[in-house]
């Protein structure tokens, strides 16, 4: 009897492997624009951006070369001259809202501005929306002060470099789906201008299927102490969804998902496609939502209910970071150019530009995704429903051990149910859709049906 089952369980693992082979794949056109990202651009575009003296949120905004104003309208040009080559699909904006006084950091009534360029999608019965963004504004020691220089060459030059060199190489193709492009204002302040987009989003019912926030990702070298790390970046995302519902609560429970949210599947998504496609770069999966003392852009969206997460550098330089620019006692503080790494950066935008492509030339993610749970089995019986609108070549299974962080195995089944060899006591799964080039849509945690 005992033999029996043995080579049951063996005939079923080697029939298993040979019908369920993994299917990888990658997209020669993604690659090519990953190859287009260039650090001198970006380098320029940082330059520039420092060349305005400060882009406080409260600063000058009637200079043509001084403060946020000049910064504003320079950065919307730079959008629309990508524009002139994207045949009508990408158009640029300076979405203006009036703040009200919070008598903390917004002295007075102000209007402020997000610089936005939309990339309209080809398919009209598609209605996914991507986003990603870095903050316009910068800030010196006192973050009261509007008029001292606050070059703000990493925060968050970098950010909005890296947005425009985006738009720019994917202003040039064509996407089946909505892509915004947001340089944001106000994140020193409190977050206005990502609070403003993120409220107006969920009140427009937009469906946005992933935010990435780009906030310092050109320094490589810490001060205090002396690391340098030009191959890892940080990405940080939230456990728990802020609007989690009490039905939602309760499946997170039952399954022990706190490790498995929306964004920390988008988390995973990021790295998987980022060792796919960019060369010497690790994403560093961060579990939480950001860093002590400080908050990011993608937050406002989290807090409405949306997907989204945080690329950051992975070693800060705090001499360099909300300082006022002088030398003291032989140290030189205030964040310039001359202290980022161009090249570390040109990788970050790649990883960046590598998710968004893959991710909006992929099929829309599997529904009613389910793990049956009715039978005491060392096996695990997956099922879900095709998608609406693209048409899908097959679906990935992805599995892991409960206590690792990232996905360890990729199975790939052309069915929407499967039976796998691992017991769901053990392991967690999560689907996928896939097309033949291997984009693949974010993947969907399981949840438990009879």
């Amino acid at each position: 009897m005992k033999i029996t089952s043995f080579l049951y369980a063996f005939l079923f693992l080697f029939i298993f492997q040979i019908n369920h082979a993994q299917f990888t794949v990658s997209d020669p056109e993604i690659k090519k624009m990953v190859t287009e990202v260039s650090a001198t651009n970006m380098e320029n575009t940082v330059r520039k951006l420092v060349s305005f003296g400060t882009r406080h949120t409260l600063s000058d905004t009637k200079s043509n070369s001084r403060g946020i104003g000049a910064a504003q309208r320079w950065v919307k040009s730079e959008f629309d001259k990508y524009a002139k080559n994207s045949n009508g699909r990408l158009t640029a904006e300076i979405d203006y809202f009036t703040i009200k006084a919070d008598g903390r950091r917004i002295a007075v009534d102000s209007q402020l501005g997000n610089v936005m360029a939309t990339l309209k999608g080809t398919d009209p019965t598609d209605n996914r929306v991507l986003i990603i963004s870095g903050h316009l504004d910068s800030r010196a020691s006192d973050v009261m002060n509007s008029t001292i220089d606050a070059p703000g060459a990493n925060d968050d030059g970098s950010g909005v470099a890296a947005v425009l060199e985006i738009s720019r190489i994917m202003s040039q193709r064509e996407f089946p789906f909505t892509i915004l492009f947001v340089t944001v204002v106000g994140e020193e302040q409190g977050l206005y201008g990502a609070k403003h987009l993120a409220e107006k989003a969920k009140a427009e019912n937009w469906n946005i299927i992933a935010m990435l926030n780009n906030d310092m990702i050109g320094n490589s070298l810490s001060n205090g102490t002396g690391l340098r790390d030009n191959v890892n970046v940080r990405v940080f995302s939230e456990a728990i969804p802020y609007l989690e519902t009490e039905a939602e609560a309760k499946v997170r429970k039952s399954t022990n998902r706190e490790n498995d949210s929306p964004s920390r599947l988008l988390a995973r998504y990021i790295k998987t496609t980022t060792s796919q496609y960019i060369d010497q770069l690790n994403i560093n999966l961060v579990y939480r939502n950001d860093r002590f003392l400080r908050g990011g852009d993608h937050t406002p969206f989290s807090q409405n209910g949306f997907t989204a997460i945080r690329f950051c550098e992975m070693n800060e330089n705090y001499d360099h970071q909300h300082q006022d620019v002088r030398l003291e006692k032989g140290t030189q503080f205030g964040d310039l150019p001359e202290f980022m790494d161009f090249e570390y950066m040109r990788k970050v935008t790649g990883a960046n530009l590598a998710t968004l492509s893959n991710l909006s030339l992929s099929p829309k993610a599997p529904k009613n995704v389910g793990i049956k749970i009715s039978e005491l089995t060392n096996f695990s019986d997956l099922v879900w429903s095709a998608p609406e609108g693209k048409p899908v070549f097959g679906y990935q299974v992805l599995v892991r051990e409960t206590s690792a962080s990232h996905w360890e195995k990729t199975i790939f089944v052309k069915d929407t149910a499967v039976t796998i060899p691992y017991s769901k006591d053990n392991f967690l799964f999560a689907i996928q859709s896939v097309d033949e080039l291997g984009h693949a849509s974010l993947p969907v945690f399981p949840v438990p049906v009879k």
